[in-house]
């Protein structure tokens, strides 16, 4: 099944898409719900964020190629693989849309990158569960970009600019349920050009991992997001480019760089 959230008229509401069409749905994926009686053609709506989380976490360092690549990048002579997740959070006001522009700030430096990521949607609270208990509590998946300015990031170890700025975290187009991760492809594409592709389920840390550790101290619930890192080494994105992640049995996330004013 395919939920997105939408916008008609100025109500924004969730949905359920098939094919070329989008239901409205009288509540929430996570609750009680129904089927309304009300359709649209899915290019007359505006897709929102697919679910505006209580609680955005994000982990770093997940894929083996992406962790040796950034140590070279960084000047390292051997890489760093951590013995448990590294998890952070994100901020909701840096969340846009597919179709939604990403703003380089006026002040950006040359190092301004995407990341590619699988996103966890969370459907049922879980707290101090096992990895296959944080597997069940999995509602379904939606795509990620982790836009970062790196040299912000070096600078600022919260990632409040870094990571944080308004626009750097786009995410859709709209939640898959009833998928695996196994049975994933990663494809990037920059101004409609490969230069990435890789197995999304090959992780340092499962989903289920991921989602278990933060569990430990962390109660999650349902909606919220738990974005899962990238591998490869990104390139460098500026005003003009268009970036397209997209990750199979999901859909495509598609954002435009522009410059701030």
């Amino acid at each position: 099944m395919i939920w997105c959230r939408f916008e008609n008229s100025g109500r924004a509401s969730y949905g359920i898409v098939e094919g070329d069409t989008v239901i409205a749905v009288d509540g929430d994926p996570f609750s009680t719900h129904q089927r309304g009686a009300t359709k649209h053609r899915l290019d007359s709506v505006q897709l929102l964020v697919p679910v505006v989380p209580p609680t955005f976490y994000a982990i770093g360092s997940n894929y083996r190629t992406h962790v040796i690549e950034r140590s070279k990048a960084k000047g390292f002579k051997e890489p760093k693989f951590y013995d448990r997740p590294r998890v952070g959070y994100r901020a909701n006001s840096a969340l846009i849309a597919s179709g939604e522009d990403i703003v380089k700030p006026k002040d950006a430096g040359p190092r301004f990158e995407y990341e590619g990521e699988l996103v966890a949607v969370i459907g049922k609270r879980c707290r101090n569960v096992t990895p296959e208990q944080a597997t069940a509590c999995i509602f379904g998946w939606t795509i990620g970009n982790d836009v970062t300015e790196r040299d912000w990031q070096k600078n600022d170890p919260t990632n409040l600019r870094g990571k944080n700025a308004d626009t750097f975290k786009p995410m859709g187009p709209w939640i898959a349920t009833g998928i695996d991760p196994r049975d994933m492809i990663t494809t990037v594409r920059l101004n409609g050009n490969t230069v990435h592709q890789f197995p999304t389920g090959d992780m340092l840390f499962s989903a289920g991992e991921v989602i278990s550790d933060i569990s430990r101290t962390n109660t999650l619930s349902p909606g919220d997001v738990v974005w899962l890192g990238t591998d490869e080494l990104p390139q460098s994105i500026g005003p003009g480019d268009t970036i397209e992640i997209e990750i199979s049995g999901i859909g495509v996330l598609r954002n435009r760089v522009v410059a701030g004013t």
